[in-house]
């Protein structure tokens, strides 16, 4: 499977690490009212769909970048490859 790094080109699944659900990137408040029932649910449960699904990579045999990268779980299709830092600071300003 290759995946198009946002910032290097095309590069070999082999040369990352998956991480899991992109999700975790939406990290519970710890001062919210039902934060330790948020925490439970945030470290886990797990969805495991079929079909496209963002996902948390991390480039560890290069620059050690973390991406999201939007994958078909079924065919491997990778449709959308974006830096993590910038899906975060996106959610952050649609909060």
């Amino acid at each position: 499977m290759i995946i198009n790094h946002p910032l290097l080109g095309p590069r070999d699944a082999s040369e990352f690490v998956y991480l899991g659900d992109a999700s975790l990137i939406d990290r519970p408040d710890w001062q919210h009212e039902n934060s330790q029932q948020e925490f439970h649910n945030y470290l886990y449960l797990r969805d495991n769909p079929a079909g496209e699904h963002r996902e948390l990579w991390f480039h560890e045999q290069g620059d050690r970048s973390w991406l999201v990268v939007t994958r078909n779980t079924l065919t491997h299709e990778i449709s959308k490859v974006e830096l993590a830092r910038d899906v975060a600071k996106e959610r952050g300003r649609d909060k």
